[in-house]
């Protein structure tokens, strides 16, 4: 399965297995970006993120969380 931007769900459950000693609601978004761009399953372009999609998935990430 590859990831996309548009996975927020899926990109942010694989941030929670792949770092779940990280509270996501302290996660800047220039290391979330990087992060991300470094999951193995992620395959976009990293240009293409921006700051609401980058809010989406930590947000995501929280709601996994919970």
């Amino acid at each position: 399965m590859s990831l996309k931007w548009t996975d927020s769900l899926e990109i942010a459950i694989a941030l929670d297995e792949q770092y779940p000693e990280v509270d996501p609601q302290g996660v800047r978004f220039t290391d979330l970006h990087a992060w991300i761009c470094a999951l193995d399953e992620f395959d976009d372009e990293p240009s293409r993120s921006g700051e609401k999609i980058l809010e989406a998935i930590q947000m995501a990430w929280i709601e996994e969380r919970s």
